[in-house]
């Protein structure tokens, strides 16, 4: 090969490493389908509903003696949720069920309960939920803890409710709703309450937040860097928390209400109106320290991949969890029959 020749051959084969090193640095921008998701088995849907009701997602805990216990909200099919939401308490010695009805755990004329997270720390059980006064705007929701020594016993709402409220400054914005929440101890044994948050900055799209409190039944003070997790700046959001702390790790499982995976992943977003609610794979987030977490991945996949159904909203993630490890997740979902939703089994996850 001569110089002539040597010339046109090399500028080929630079111009080919280039091109090698240009792709080959492209970051890879999928995400990931979790080993949470992987390990999800497909369960069966329970609790169908009252004729005239409906029922909404579950939160499932074992008692003391092995007995399985069911809080959730039911809302009459000619109410609203907004306005006419209670919770209810059901038992069973399975997930599979039979379930048998115990309670109204909590039902007011005046206010709303909805989307209860029930916790054990150490001899009390911790009850955190969404309440509403019927009279006050959508927006205006807050969140109210109260606790038992027995789930046989009636719950005692802490005299700081709302322990958090729709209103207070959240990084110089005005905090006007607070809901759906999820309570955890932290490594250092103080009491942490992840949440939805909505402020006047960003009206139309959900936020995480955290407060944390000294006392069980409070007060509990906003994170001063809240929000934790936000997509706002994208036009999406997330909801539905569930926060837990195992094997030294925070884990949150929520909702991808607005697709915020294919956002990540680096695609455009869709245009015209957008498709709400949970008919589309929930997000699991991992973190050190509760606070800072890492890109998320696939936490579970809908109702439509576990059971051949057609796609339905599957919301409100829980876990129930035995000896102290994740069994089962629990999901609410609007399906063709009346269940509250469907419950996944939990195999070989670590």
């Amino acid at each position: 090969m001569d110089s002539k020749q040597i010339r046109p051959f090399l500028e080929i084969v630079i111009c080919s490493v280039a091109l090698l090193m240009l792709f080959s640095c492209k970051p890879n921008l999928t995400i990931k389908e979790s080993f949470f998701s992987k390990s999800l088995v497909p369960g069966k849907f329970i609790l169908p509903a009252e004729e005239g009701w409906w029922n909404w997602g579950m939160s499932p805990i074992y008692d003391e003696n092995g007995k399985l216990h069911v809080f959730m909200s039911t809302i009459p099919n000619k109410g609203r949720w907004i306005k006419d939401s209670k919770i209810v308490h059901f038992t069973a010695d399975k997930p599979e069920g039979p379930y048998q009805f115990i309670d109204t755990t909590f039902s007011s004329k005046s206010s709303t309960y909805h989307n209860p997270q029930v916790s054990k720390v150490g001899d009390t059980y911790v009850m955190v939920y969404l309440v509403k006064e019927r009279t006050t705007p959508r927006l205006a929701q807050q969140i109210g803890i109260a606790t038992t020594k027995s789930l046989d016993e009636p719950w005692i709402e802490s005299p700081h409710n709302p322990i958090i409220k729709a209103s207070g400054k959240m990084n110089g914005a005005n905090i006007i709703h607070a809901s759906n929440p999820t309570f955890l101890v932290d490594e250092n044994g103080k009491y942490r309450i992840y949440y939805k948050s909505v402020t006047d900055n960003h009206k139309d799209f959900r936020e995480i937040s955290l407060a944390i409190g000294d006392n069980l039944e409070g007060p509990y003070e906003n994170y001063q860097e809240n929000p934790l997790i936000s997509y706002a700046d994208m036009d999406l959001d997330i909801e539905d928390p569930y926060a837990f702390y195992y094997k030294g790790m925070y884990y949150l499982i929520v909702e991808d209400r607005m697709n915020v995976k294919s956002a990540l992943e680096g695609n455009p977003k869709t245009l015209g109106k957008k498709e709400l609610g949970g008919k589309r794979p929930g997000l699991i987030y991992k973190s050190k320290d509760g606070i800072h977490w890492d890109r998320p991945e696939i936490g579970y996949n809908t109702n439509s991949h576990y059971f051949n159904h057609e796609l339905a909203r599957s919301e409100r993630p829980n876990i129930l969890w035995e000896n102290g490890k994740p069994a089962y997740l629990f999901l609410a979902c609007h399906d063709e029959d009346p269940t509250a939703g469907y419950f996944l089994k939990i195999e070989n996850w670590k």
